[in-house]
């Protein structure tokens, strides 16, 4: 069991250890990443550390953090190249495609291991009658 975070810059390790987890090519959102850091820790908060990082922007995969509807919501100069650039796509919206590239999130072994939460399961939401649409 970890050490509850003492004040904003323990939450900031934290978060950056959790982001760093993000493989290439996948994103998680801010939220994902405020339920693994858990004890308190909310998307507001990620938000904050990931816009604090200064020179540790080239050690933590910043870019890979969007918000919950797969929105690029920084002024990230590159940020969505830097997607592109490992293989996530976008949509008509100029959103990711989260089907194809949302993060799980860690494992339970490594989560429970370094003192966070794993990511619930996410839940299939389907609309009633929907069809699949080709075109």
């Amino acid at each position: 069991m970890s050490t509850p975070p003492r004040d904003e810059r323990d939450y900031f390790e934290r978060i950056y250890t959790v982001t760093a987890q993000v493989p290439h090519g996948k994103v998680a959102t801010y939220g994902d990443i405020a339920v693994i850091v858990g004890e308190g820790c909310d998307a507001r908060v990620v938000g904050h550390a990931l816009g604090a990082l200064g020179t540790r922007a080239d050690s933590v995969p910043w870019q890979r953090i969007i918000n919950r509807t797969g929105g690029i919501s920084t002024s990230g100069y590159g940020q969505r190249e830097a997607l592109e650039a490992e293989g996530v796509t976008f949509d008509e919206r100029d959103h990711v495609r989260m089907a194809s590239h949302h993060w799980t999130g860690p494992s339970e072994a490594w989560a429970r291991a370094h003192g966070f939460q794993p990511l619930p399961p996410r839940e299939v939401v389907k609309t009633p009658g929907a069809q699949l649409n080709l075109f």
